[in-house]
């Protein structure tokens, strides 16, 4: 029985082991503790409601931007490429706006990247409840619900490494 348990605790740990050197993270991405992500409970501007929660049993690109934020405006191309690339892989894309008007957002999206659509965080208490330590900053969460990954400021999620990341997150 002993014998057992411990080859079950060292083949559980080496397969931890090799899930956190496996992949290859690009520069500029921090790694996370692993802590339960904060609710995220939100509308889009047609009133479609998405929870974070229901979104369990794949990897999620949580996105925070906002219309003013220069970066944010450069990026959303890019992600709008990313999640073409990306159709057959379950990774999601969430996009949460943060603490704008419908019509700033609606004046704005559909000239840098109209085949996404974003979530409305209208008061801004979802932002508080992710701190963002700035805009854009991005959060992958892991199936279980779970932080993993966050990127701080602007970047090309279309280039091959992001991909190429993305995707080997799905294979484990």
């Amino acid at each position: 029985m002993i014998a057992r348990f411990t080859l079950l605790f060292a083949l559980f740990f080496a397969h931890g082991t090799l899930w956190a050197h496996d992949i290859q993270k690009p520069a500029g991405l921090v790694t996370l503790d692993g802590r339960l992500a904060p609710a995220l409970v939100l509308s889009d501007m047609d009133g479609k409601k998405t929870d974070l929660k229901t979104l369990r049993g794949q990897w999620v690109l949580v996105h925070f931007w906002a219309t003013w934020c220069g970066p944010c405006r450069r990026e959303m191309p890019t992600l709008q490429n990313m999640q073409k690339q990306l159709k057959d892989v379950p990774v999601q894309l969430v996009l949460v706006n943060t603490a704008e008007t419908d019509d700033e957002v609606f004046t704005f999206l559909p000239t840098v990247a109209p085949e996404l659509n974003t979530l409305m965080d209208r008061d801004g208490l979802t932002t508080e409840l992710w701190k963002p330590r700035g805009l854009p900053s991005s959060f992958i969460v892991d199936p279980e619900g779970k932080l993993r990954y966050l990127a701080l400021g602007g970047r090309d999620w279309a280039a091959p490494v992001y991909i190429a990341f993305l995707k080997s997150l799905t294979s484990h």
